[in-house]
């Protein structure tokens, strides 16, 4: 976004990080947010705010790793603050999957419509719940050098929960990269 902080970029009139949370809060039993700049106007969101704990930000996973550091709860639910349309029902359905697969790390997976117009799904890896307990083992795996999502929840027991429902939004996991998508974004219906 031409350098801007994305988290606080509008969205309907809120920053996009406010606007994760109010659509994530009802969900879980709190929230926290991992931001590397303009910590106190994030503090204003009334959260907790916390940078990445590693140097030279190394990408999602070291947001994770944050989470993980500073979670009270025996899992973690991550999600960006540039993809603001995800489902209502995120939380319960990747638990509901986590519980019957016994699974230690679970992603959501969307829908995308390619250029010919066709659906295809994909794993969304920065929508993941995860158990705490993984958190020496995401040390480890940062400490060595890795930096895919996928590539380290693979070393686990991780499955894919499909919001393929009828009901479910194709533009649920849609992510604003640039100030043209966040606005496509905002007037979608």
């Amino acid at each position: 976004m031409g350098g801007a902080d994305k988290g606080l970029q509008p969205f309907r009139g809120v920053p996009l990080a406010l606007h994760a949370l109010q659509r994530l809060a009802p969900q879980v039993g709190g929230c926290m947010l991992n931001a590397n700049r303009n910590l106190a106007q994030y503090a204003a969101f009334g959260v907790s705010v916390w940078p990445d704990s590693l140097v030279e930000y190394p990408g999602p996973l070291a947001g994770f790793l944050c989470g993980l550091e500073h979670c009270g709860t025996p899992w973690l639910l991550t999600v960006p603050c540039d993809t603001p349309l995800f489902p209502h029902n995120l939380a319960e359905r990747l638990a509901r999957a986590a519980a019957a697969e016994a699974a230690e790390i679970v992603f959501a997976a969307g829908a995308e419509t390619d250029a010919r117009g066709e659906v295809r799904w994909r794993d969304q890896p920065v929508f993941c719940l995860l158990q705490a307990a993984l958190a020496p083992s995401l040390q480890r795996y940062l400490a060595e050098g890795g930096r895919k999502i996928d590539h380290w929840a693979r070393m686990h027991r991780c499955i894919s929960v499909a919001f393929d429902r009828p009901a479910d939004d194709t533009r649920a996991f849609a992510n604003a990269n640039t100030l043209q998508e966040l606005h496509a974004l905002e007037h979608a219906r």
